[in-house]
Formats: C-alpha cells, structure tokens, sequence
C-alpha cells in the first residue's frame, strides 16, 4: 500500500482499477527537404485536418460541458492560425529547408518557452495550450493512425498530465476518477473535469507513475486530494466505507430541493448560483438556485477575436432571464484585466496587473465599450428581474460616474422607445479595502452589495491568490477579512439595502453560522454547493446566541 497527496478539484471519491494514459506520441526527425512550397503544402493540409478535428471536439465538448468551457477548443484553432506561430513555422521550414514536422516542433518549444517565463499565471498557462495544438498538427502530417489509447472498461485514468482535447475525448461513462503527476486546481483539464463531476486529483508528483501499474487498485479522494494504491484491507474497507457515507450524503441533500432557506430560528437567507456562462443556468436550476447571485459577463468576452456585439451580448442576457422565470437574475459587468485576458483590448503589460487597469477603470475609460453593454443589459431588463453589477470599485467618485452613464443610456433608449426596466436594481461589488472602509458612503447611491471575497482577500492581506507561493498567507477566514466583511454588512442595513457575498467563501459551510450573525442577506455559491450551504442555514439557530 501507498499513499500519494497532491490537490483535490473535484469533490467525490472513486475506487477501482488504475488504466495507465500513454499519450500516443510521433516521433520527430530533422531531415532536409529539395522543395519548400510542397512541404509547405503538406503543413496547409495539415492544418485543415487539425482545425476540423478541433472543431469536432468542440461540437462535443459543447454538448457535455457547456459553451464557456467548450471555447477553450475555440481558442486552440484561433492559435493555430496566429501570425507569430505560422510566421516561425514558414521560416523555419524556407530558412532552414527542414521538414514541417520539425518546424512545428521547434515553434512549440520556443512558444512554449516564453509563455512559461511570463509572470502572468494566465499567460503561462498557454503554454500547455500551444503544445496541444502542435502535437495535434503533427500527428496530422504523420502517416501513422492518430489517437490516444483510450480505456475499454471501468478505470481510475493516470497520466503524467492531460490535455483539455484528451479530457473531453474519454468516455465519461468509462472514468471513476483522475489522477495526474502535473496540473494545477485552474488548468483547463481540471475545470473540465469539475463540470464533468468526475473526481480528481492533480500534482501527485513526477514519481507516481513509476511506481504504479495496469491494474492496480487506487482509492482516489478528490476532497482531500490523498491517492492510496493498492490499499490494504482494512484500509480498503474504511475507505469504502467514506465513499458509501458521500453517496449517501449528496442523495440526502437532494431531498432539500424545494425546502426554504430558512435558519431554526426563523431567519430567512437567499442561496443563489454563481454562472460562467448561459449554459450553467440548467445547472443552477437543477440544484434549486433561488436565483444568480454573479452572471461573469467577460465570458461573453474572453476567447474571441474582436468586442461583442449589443446584440450578441442581449441575447445571451435576455436567455438567462427568460430561463430563471422571474427569479433574480444579478449579471457582473466586464471584468477583465488581471488573469483574465483578451488580445483585442490591446491592454499594455502591466508588473502587478491584479492592483493595475483592469475591470470598471478599462469600462469608464473605454466608455463606448461600457455603453455598449449597458445599453445590451437595459434592454434585457425588459424579460426579466435583472440586477446590475459593476465590480472593482474603489471610490464615490466611480459610482457617480457609473449612475450618470447609466442614466444616459436609458435616456438613448426612451428615446428610441425601446422597452427597459426603469427599476433596475443597481448594486456594487464590495472587493477592495477601500470599497469596504466608506461602504456607508456607497451604500447611499445603490440598492445592494455583493462582497467579493476571493479579491477581497488578497488585497487586504497583500498575497496574490494566483501565486502559489502567497497562497499560505491568503487566508480568507483571517480576522481582517471577517471583520471588514461585518463592517460592510452593518453599513449596508443602515442605509436600508441588502448585502450579499459571491466569492468562494460564500460556499464554506464552516462560516455559514457567522455570516447569518452578521446579517447577510444572500450566499451566492457554485450550482453544486446550494443545497450543502441550504443544509448548513437550515441548521442553523441564532437564538441561543
């Protein structure tokens, strides 16, 4: 028996025969080639075959796990018809007069190179990304038969890592769990295997493969992030006994569907889901959301090529409104800047990008980009009980400004006499120090707050969550943060409005009894927390505080 840790992303926990994942890889030789426009042929063709692969993949990747996880494949053929990627590959192959599948590989370890010596996590993750796309582009021009081994029967999946394509090709049905020697908790493989619900467990260590083989029996607990091979008896029939006690658990808040969120005592709390896109709603639906707490409009922006349409962006928000049936529907405006990054906002490198221009600063200095959506959000107000979001903010200064474009964009529309909700509720994110420390001032111009614990977090602590080296002293239940979050909740009732909280903390039930005695109004979770988090309110009894 042995044990390995490395971190949870998925929360479930399977047992059963290990099926060691061997990338199928080609092998590349340098040779020279007499004639350069028929290797150049070969790569044209080469890439047709790899983009209609790639676009097959998103088919399916948008039928099992949602549009927003879906655009990573719509980022990887984008990449594959960047400039500087084809540029380096032409020149290589003219220059140097060597086959394409050299050229193509060269590329990747020099592409590959440089976004991993970016500071930017998300940057570095593009890495994995053009390393994908290469390996697909020359499997393509290869003559052997492309593919992965993939498992025939029940399997807990092991590899060294996953590629995203290779995560969403395994048949569901045929993986208990994952496993890999590399990969972090915001890798794209790990996301998909969370909206797949399959448990996983990512950075094990670079030996764990070594030591492992077909067949052996792994115990995987995507809670704790512990791997057990081959597990004795005893052990084997405690930890059997922890997986009966979690399906037993997950059917019995299932029988909450439905109930109030209501403490013991009578309080009455809102639970509602946090989205990433139109396709999560059925999710929240389907986990009894009482509404969404945080819709993250820069989905709608992030992976594309140029700005989103009005129209593209009001269909989208006019969906998720007419899909939760009158039940309150808050969408955040654009956020991004900081990890979140798109080509065509032409955004200058920033050393500290998370403390720089980023979210509502970029909106009320592009404000044709902000009034584009604003004007997209009025008008889906009109179908639905829509609460408008705008996050980073730091000063009154920001929030008047905000009021004033918002008042002249439904003054263009009552000109037009387009239909809007004139009652819109307007709320702020509380996520920065500052933003907390004069929340009585701010909680006078909008109707509610909705505090940002992950942001909030690290800007009062000084770590940088997307660091792994802070991330010992971003501690979210540190008493600095508790207390600015109690401040905020006290200046917002005074004022007669409702506070909420979206961040991550919103889901840890081991707070749930302190954020009721702080009176917040509303926990905004991911779709698969709400009836954990309904559990924890409903008993809950603050009476005999």
């Amino acid at each position: 028996m042995r044990k390995y840790f490395g971190k949870g992303v998925y929360g479930a926990i399977a047992v059963g025969k290990i099926s060691l994942f061997r990338k199928k890889e080609t092998e590349v030789c340098r040779h020279g080639i007499s004639d350069v426009e028929s290797e150049l042929t070969r790569l044209a063709k080469a890439k047709e075959k790899a983009t209609a692969e790639l676009s097959e993949i998103y088919e399916r990747a948008l039928r099992e796990v949602g549009e927003d996880n879906a655009s990573i494949f719509e980022t990887h053929i984008m990449m594959l018809d960047d400039d500087d990627y084809n540029e380096s590959i032409r020149n290589i192959i003219e220059n140097r007069h060597v086959n394409a599948e050299y050229a193509v590989a060269v590329t990747a370890e020099n592409f590959a190179g440089m976004f991993s010596s970016m500071e930017d996590s998300y940057m570095q993750g593009r890495a994995a990304d053009v390393k994908d796309i290469s390996s697909r582009l020359i499997s393509c021009m290869s003559e052997e038969e492309a593919g992965d081994a993939m498992p025939t029967e029940e399997s807990v999946i092991c590899a060294d890592d996953l590629a995203p394509s290779q995560t969403v090709l395994f048949d569901k049905e045929k993986v208990l769990a994952f496993v890999t020697c590399h990969g972090s908790r915001n890798s794209h493989t790990a996301i998909l295997a969370r909206n797949m619900n399959i448990p996983a467990v990512v950075g094990v260590g670079k030996e764990f493969l070594s030591e492992i083989k077909d067949g052996d029996t792994a115990f995987v607990d995507g809670y704790t992030g512990e791997v057990i091979i081959n597990p004795d008896e005893e052990t084997m029939k405690m930890m059997k006994e922890k997986q009966k006690n979690d399906l037993e658990k997950k059917e019995l808040l299932k029988t909450l569907k439905g109930k109030e969120n209501i403490t013991l005592d009578g309080r009455k709390i809102n639970i509602y889901a946090n989205i990433g896109s139109v396709d999560h709603v059925g999710a929240a639906l389907f986990n009894d959301a009482g509404g969404i707490g945080l819709f993250r409009s820069e989905f709608l922006y992030l992976e594309r090529s140029d700005y989103p349409s009005e129209k593209t962006q009001f269909d989208a928000y006019k969906r998720v409104l007419e899909c939760m049936g009158g039940r309150k529907v808050i969408i955040r405006t654009l956020d991004i800047g900081a990890d979140k990054k798109a080509d065509y906002f032409g955004l200058s490198h920033e050393e500290n990008p998370a403390m720089g221009f980023r979210a509502i600063r970029i909106c009320l200095e592009r404000t044709d980009i902000f009034k584009t959506q604003l004007r997209a959000l009025f008008r889906a107000s009109a179908y639905g009980n829509l609460g408008i979001m705008f996050p980073m903010i730091t000063s009154v200064r920001e929030v008047e400004r905000i009021l004033e474009i918002c008042d002249e964009v439904k003054k263009e529309l009552s000109s037009e006499g387009t239909a809007y909700n004139a009652k819109t509720e307007i709320g702020i994110m509380i996520e920065t120090p500052a933003a907390a420390l004069i929340s009585e001032k701010l909680a006078r111009l909008v109707d509610f707050f909705s505090i940002g614990t992950n942001d909030l977090t690290q800007y009062t602590l000084a770590a940088d969550r997307q660091n792994p080296l802070a991330e010992q002293f971003c501690d979210p239940h540190h008493e600095a943060v508790l207390r600015l979050i109690e401040m905020t909740a006290e200046n917002a009732h005074k004022q007669g409005i409702w506070v909420g909280i979206c961040g991550e903390l919103a889901s840890d039930t081991s707070l749930t009894r302190e954020f009721l005695r702080m009176g917040i109004d509303e926990l905004s979770v991911s779709p698969t927390y709400i009836l954990k988090v309904r559990e924890a309110v409903r008993n809950t009894d603050l009476s005999k505080e």
